[in-house]
């Protein structure tokens, strides 16, 4: 049997792809925990969607297997070595917009903000976006430290819109209302 545990991180730092070691405070073991962090919690929300909404729970997976190569684009950032690491293509983000564009279609227009509401799915959408939002910003903090690659960027942009949108969804479809924000009058 093989250990999980290496004892190697014990003083608070990691190896990233390739060995390089570095403190587990450092900026890209933040956005990979943060990336890390919205996988995890799509897992919840795929989960969630499985009997009512099969096709969508089947697409969030191949969000989450996106959402590896992230991880893993962000993990070799700063390596000399070129590691085979696959890579977030245009195709990957053409999908995503392809899905929000479908969904968009059944959807009303929406004139007022959205508070995060409704049944169980769309809220668990919801706080996925925020969660995405989240890694974004810290995906984008570690961008001006070093280049990540534009595609990885515009994915998680575009991820964000797809669960917010997503989130509208599954209230429509579930008979929802949408929980609107009017503001202060």
């Amino acid at each position: 049997m093989t250990k999980i545990y290496t004892k190697t991180g014990d003083k608070g730092k990691t190896s990233l792809l390739g060995g390089r070691r570095v403190e587990k405070s450092c900026i890209e073991l933040d956005a990979i925990g943060e990336v890390d962090e919205l996988n995890a919690w799509l897992g919840v929300l795929g989960e969630e969607m499985g009997d009512d909404f099969v096709k969508e729970a089947k697409s969030i997976r191949r969000v989450q297997d996106r959402l590896f190569v992230v991880g893993s684009i962000l993990a070799a950032l700063q390596i000399e070595m070129k590691l085979p690491i696959p890579k977030i293509t245009t195709q990957d983000i053409v999908w995503v917009e392809n899905w929000i564009d479908r969904m968009q279609k059944e959807l009303p227009d929406l004139h007022n903000f959205n508070n995060p509401g409704g049944g169980e799915e769309a809220v668990k959408c919801f706080y996925a976006r925020a969660i995405c939002r989240r890694a974004e910003r810290r995906v984008v903090q570690l961008n001006s430290t070093v280049k990540v690659p534009e595609n990885v960027l515009r994915f998680m942009n575009r991820l964000s819109d797809l669960l917010f949108v997503l989130g509208r969804w599954c209230n429509f479809k579930s008979g929802q209302e949408e929980v609107l924000w009017k503001g202060k009058k």
